[in-house]
């Protein structure tokens, strides 16, 4: 059983940055791979980011390649999704998610998942 708890959303100009992390509990985070999804209203679940168990792998969705970066840090049990240059766009619930299996793309293969935290960019 892993829980997780994101944090770090808020409200910020469009242009600007936030961090997000997401804090696992648990001695075996270091074999789940992890994953951002987000949820805009009105729109369905998205995949965001996904990141292996060691970090070496990692996958973005088109939409945020070259501006957002998810890593990790297993000493700590906790995944990252740094974001950089946020449009509007990127407003949404952003949720992490857990999976004792190799990273992927698709939201119905992750067993774990947090509350979320909002991040609203504005114009």
């Amino acid at each position: 059983q892993v829980q997780l708890v994101e944090s770090g959303g808020g409200l910020v100009q469009a242009g600007g940055s936030l961090r997000l992390s997401c804090a696992a509990s648990g001695r075996t985070f270091s074999s789940y791979a992890m994953g951002w999804f987000r949820q805009a209203p009105g729109k369905e679940r998205e995949f965001v980011a996904a990141i292996s168990w060691s970090g070496g792998t990692a996958y973005y969705a088109d939409s945020v390649k070259g501006r957002f970066t998810i890593s990790r840090d297993n000493a700590k049990n906790t995944v990252y999704l740094q974001m950089n240059s946020l449009k509007p766009e990127d407003t949404a619930v952003y949720y992490c998610a857990a999976r004792k299996a190799i990273a992927t793309r698709h939201s119905y293969e992750y067993d774990y998942w947090g509350q979320g935290t909002q991040v609203t960019v504005s114009s």
